[in-house]
């Protein structure tokens, strides 16, 4: 099922709780990003709403910030295995692929996984567009070995892509 689709100008315009029910999904399971943004309006385009509800994100402190993270699934996970994404996560990992893997790259992903959320306490977070399933897999391989503040910085910079795309998908940017 695709979302339903707005103009910036009727964003801009409509009450507070029907801006944060638009913009709800944006942020994954975090609305008080869109409830923030709202009050910052009017947005000039959709680039001005981006960037203000990343700066939202920026300025919540490290305790929301690691909220919002661990609000996003882990790249076939449970979740997705049990079916509990939210619409725009299953698009997405499906778009990537992740739905058609191998057992082994399953099992893989499934041991990358925990070894990531072991040693940094968050899940792996990429905006997985533009991915396919083995991009998937190295970029994982690749970032399990950073440190915790690298991948802090890496995980908040791929929520912002993430929201960029389902802002372009929502707006028809």
């Amino acid at each position: 099922m695709k979302a339903m689709q707005y103009t910036l100008d009727q964003l801009n315009r409509i009450s507070k709780d029907a801006f944060v029910a638009a913009l709800s999904g944006i942020f994954e399971h975090s609305p008080w990003v869109a409830d923030t943004a709202a009050g910052m309006r009017p947005f000039a385009s959709i680039d001005e709403l981006h960037r203000k509800m990343s700066r939202v994100v920026e300025t919540a402190g490290e305790a929301r910030q690691l909220a919002l993270i661990n609000a996003h699934p882990e790249l076939a996970g449970k979740a997705a295995v049990r079916g509990e994404l939210t619409a725009e996560s299953t698009r997405e990992q499906s778009g990537a692929g992740l739905d058609q893997c191998t057992q082994e790259e399953f099992d893989h992903l499934q041991q990358l996984n925990a070894a990531y959320r072991d040693k940094f306490g968050f899940p792996f977070i990429l905006a997985v567009r533009g991915y396919d399933r083995h991009g998937i897999i190295e970029n994982f391989e690749a970032r399990v070995k950073h440190n915790r503040a690298d991948e802090l910085r890496a995980s908040l910079d791929q929520i912002y892509r993430i929201a960029r795309f389902r802002l372009d998908d929502l707006l028809g940017g």
